[in-house]
């Protein structure tokens, strides 16, 4: 397998690419790709085999099963650091190992249902916060301690918004690399 064909694996929406700014319809835009993140997820795992679920996506990638727990594991951080920003003065966010988590057995060996679930209820939260911020609010900012960078709330929404295309990606590629009907 050539660099390229690595390099889509990883990143099958391509990599994030954040100019500095949304119009009102790019920040509609990706707050709905957060509401609809839950179902379009349930829809895409919901007919897979147990084995199916435990299929990395890449070598050396993580499986189904473990995708589908890290956007939960990903998107409570990412609410909670979202909460932090509009209730502190830039707080400073905790950083996690997102690879360590997924090693763990709620991850590598849970079903997914309690995952799915989840994400459902936390996105059901996260979308009605989203919605309800100014666009004062939208440039109140975070620190990122691992990348030693302010993000402002704006640019994390479109992080999670990426974020969720880009895992959904993995599952809907694997699936059709696969012949999963």
């Amino acid at each position: 397998m050539n660099t390229t064909e690595i390099e889509h694996l990883k990143y099958p929406i391509g990599k994030r690419n954040y100019a500095g700014s949304l119009s009102d319809i790019e920040l509609a835009a990706d707050i709905k790709t957060v509401e609809e993140l839950p179902n379009r997820l349930r829809t895409e795992v919901s007919h897979l085999s147990q084995d199916q679920l435990d299929t990395p996506y890449r070598e050396g990638g993580w499986t189904v099963r473990q995708v589908v727990h890290h956007l939960g594991d990903s998107h409570m951080n990412a609410f909670i650091r979202c909460k932090l920003l509009l209730t502190e003065q830039e707080p400073t966010i905790k950083a996690y190992n997102e690879a360590a988590w997924a090693e763990k057995e709620d991850c590598i060996n849970m079903p997914i249902a309690p995952g799915l679930n989840l994400l459902e209820a936390l996105h059901q939260r996260w979308v009605v916060l989203l919605k309800s911020v100014s666009q004062v609010d939208l440039q109140r900012t975070y620190l990122h301690p691992q990348y030693g960078k302010v993000f402002t709330l704006l640019e994390a929404i479109n992080l999670y918004a990426w974020h969720s295309r880009h895992h959904l990606a993995h599952i809907t590629e694997l699936k059709n690399r696969n012949s999963w009907a």
